[in-house]
């Protein structure tokens, strides 16, 4: 077609989108009827499901926490009790957006009193600036109330604006965080919990142990029988606020299960009683530590066990390993001459020896390339007075008698190199060398109790197979009437023999002339024991005093070790270092224990000649 105005372009007829308007505009009629017509769903016909939904973001699962089990000594006096206590946390994110909300609640509340007025820029300004001073004077009141630094809660907000939650304290005082909850601050939190406390505090403070800060124990019986005390945590539903705060309780969804008490073998009072003593000997002594067991020569219970240096569980500020750790169960020793009635009772038991069989001592003698010496010369001895001179010469012989692997047999036994299985962890095994390996030295060094080691427990445990009559009784910690495993070590004629030689230790020519009880025959052993210094042998100047002893010698109830490392404010002999704690504690106990004397006392005619 041409263009008779000289314009030789055919010009494009133009498209038509009506067809694609009405399109789009029945899509979005679509959508709007859809949108309108579920809003009438929701609203008019199935509104149960908004409220739902609306519950769901009002009504939460709460946490219960369990009661943890009490402790309790053998009379039922706790020793480890929980109280209620609350912890505080916060959201610093609903913190930090708080004052927008506010300004927003604000605003919506002049809408609805006042429609059409609008704050201006000024008045929001002036608004948000009220309102941030006041939430910072509730704040520092706060961090008052907590013992907090000055500004800690401040910086916490600050330095993470996207966490939403932080502890800020621990186990508060439920008096002390209801004033911290009438301060209605936002993003501020409040759960109920326990707090363990230990009325005993520092006394019993290496057996009890302690929990952490969420309730599970860390130390001694609180962790050893932790799934026991634990309990089991419940639930409930309960309804928040828009600030989710726990405005009401709707159910609860389960029950917490509290832990069950746990009733242990210790005596509260005795148990203070060598707290006490041992605490005097070690600061007379200057000694580095010490322990000391008391242990039931009829069923193993044991009574008391107590350590020093000691900690307070209940304020565990800067506390070191080395101040909780229960030395009696876990630290190891050379037991050195409180062996030595073992080694004369198992020749004695094994025909290798009789009670009228002569020692010839002269100082010193000869194994091997090796001597052994004792401190003087006595000369020729039987076998109640190598005990009462504890001459180690004299039980090197009868050591020398014996095979090597019957020696061996009856220290294994007696439960050397095996754990006590008291049930608390980190229990020492010691030390016992296979027999297989010795020289005829090390029957000699083991004879008078170097070469293998024992934790206090252990010896103590030792010595119920001399306390009842041969047999040697397992470990506990908790209250039984009697002992389930009881295992004979020696004849109850030899253990009898055994005890009566060991009275004469503590005569007053015997080596623990301290050790005695008014009113109660006393046998028992006297170890002084140098110190390994690795590589380099044995230190000259670093000793254990130890004590092993039982009364009445004649018919057993109490054995008790004392074991007191490095005594160093002059004497450090078993005798006169560790044998009169023995002697002050024995006395005490038993007397509570209401033991009957087995022989005269003497003590109130010395008071009366005193008084004279």
């Amino acid at each position: 077609m041409l263009d008779f105005r000289g314009n030789n372009e055919v010009k494009k007829p133009i498209r038509d989108f009506s067809g694609r308007r009405k399109i789009l505009i029945f899509f979005m009629m679509t959508c709007m009827a859809v949108l309108v017509g579920r809003a009438v769903d929701l609203q008019v016909f199935n509104k149960q499901f908004l409220k739902d939904q609306g519950d769901m973001r009002l009504v939460d699962d709460e946490p219960i926490s369990a009661y943890r089990g009490m402790i309790k000594d053998r009379s039922g006096a706790p020793l480890a009790i929980s109280t209620p206590v609350v912890s505080i946390s916060i959201n610093p994110r609903e913190i930090n957006m708080d004052d927008k909300n506010q300004l927003k609640q604000l605003e919506k509340a002049l809408r609805d009193s006042q429609p059409g007025v609008a704050l201006t820029d000024a008045q929001k300004a002036s608004v948000l600036s009220d309102y941030k001073k006041q939430k910072l004077l509730k704040i520092a009141l706060m961090e008052k109330l907590l013992g907090l630094p000055k500004d800690k809660v401040l910086d916490m907000i600050k330095d993470d604006t996207h966490k939403q939650f932080a502890y800020i304290a621990r186990q508060i005082n439920p008096d002390i965080s209801e004033q911290v909850k009438a301060l209605k601050l936002i993003g501020v939190y409040f759960d109920r919990e326990f707090k363990r406390f230990y009325p005993t505090g520092g006394v019993t403070a290496h057996l009890v142990g302690f929990t952490d800060l969420d309730d599970v124990g860390q130390e001694g019986i609180e962790a050893g029988y932790e799934q026991l005390l634990k309990g089991s945590s419940g639930s409930k539903r309960v309804i928040r606020d828009g600030l989710r705060q726990i405005i009401d309780d709707v159910e609860n969804i389960k029950e917490p299960v509290s832990g069950k008490n746990i009733e242990l073998s210790i005596d509260q009072r005795i148990q203070y009683l060598a707290y006490r003593e041992l605490q005097v000997a070690v600061n007379a002594n200057h000694a580095k530590s010490a322990s000391l067991v008391v242990m039931d020569a009829k069923n193993g219970e044991i009574l008391a066990a107590v350590n020093q240096p000691t900690f307070n569980p209940n304020s565990r500020k800067d506390l070191k390993e080395s101040l909780y750790r229960n030395r009696a169960l876990t630290d190891i020793f050379e037991p050195g001459s409180t062996v030595k009635p073992f080694v004369a009772a198992a020749a004695l038991d094994g025909g290798y020896v009789s009670p009228n069989t002569v020692f010839y001592t002269n100082g010193s003698y000869q194994v091997g390339k090796n001597v052994v010496k004792d401190v003087h010369n006595y000369g020729a001895l039987d076998l109640m007075h190598v005990l009462k001179k504890s001459s180690n010469i004299g039980v090197t012989q009868m050591a020398l008698k014996m095979p090597p692997k019957y020696f061996w047999s009856v220290y294994k036994k007696l439960g050397f190199g095996s754990s006590a299985e008291a049930g608390l962890k980190g229990e020492a095994s010691g030390r016992l060398l296979d027999y297989k390996k010795w020289h005829d030295f090390d029957r000699a060094t083991m004879s008078f109790g170097y070469g293998l080691s024992v934790s206090a427990v252990q010896l103590a445990r030792s010595y119920t197979a001399l306390a009842d009559d041969g047999i040697l009784h397992s470990v506990s910690l908790l209250k039984r009437d009697e002992d389930d495993k009881p295992q004979r070590v020696f004849s109850a004629k030899t253990a009898k023999t055994i005890r009566e030689m060991l009275e004469n230790v503590i005569m007053k020519d015997g080596t623990a002339y301290e050790a005695r009880v008014d009113g109660y025959t006393v046998a028992g052993k006297t170890g002084t024991v140098k110190k390994s210094s690795g590589s380099h042998g044995y230190s000259s100047n670093s000793y254990f005093a130890v004590f092993a002893g039982m009364a009445p010698a004649s018919n057993p109830r109490l054995i008790i070790v004392v074991m007191i490392d490095e005594p160093s404010a002059g004497q450090y002999y078993g005798g006169l270092v560790s044998a009169p704690v023995f002697s002050k504690v024995m006395t005490g106990a038993l007397r509570l224990l209401n033991v009957a004397p087995d022989q005269e006392e003497t003590m109130p005619i010395l008071l009366t000649r005193q008084t004279q």
